[in-house]
């Protein structure tokens, strides 16, 4: 697993999310571990290495 820490696009507040980097490329939904909102995230694995990264809110 890969720990990755970004910003939440609702509440601004520092967050971490796990990630599984078997996976090259996917987009699924969870919950920010501060405010709850539902972010979209996108991680994109090259090998074990985190080559891209978005999250946005849901609807955006």
């Amino acid at each position: 697993m890969y720990e990755h820490f970004f910003q939440c696009p609702y509440c601004w507040e520092k967050v971490s999310m796990l990630m599984d980097p078997s996976v090259s490329k996917q987009t699924y939904i969870e919950d920010c571990e501060v405010c709850c909102n539902p972010i979209e995230v996108t991680p994109e694995f090259q090998g074990d290495a985190l080559v891209g990264f978005e999250a946005r809110e849901i609807g955006q």
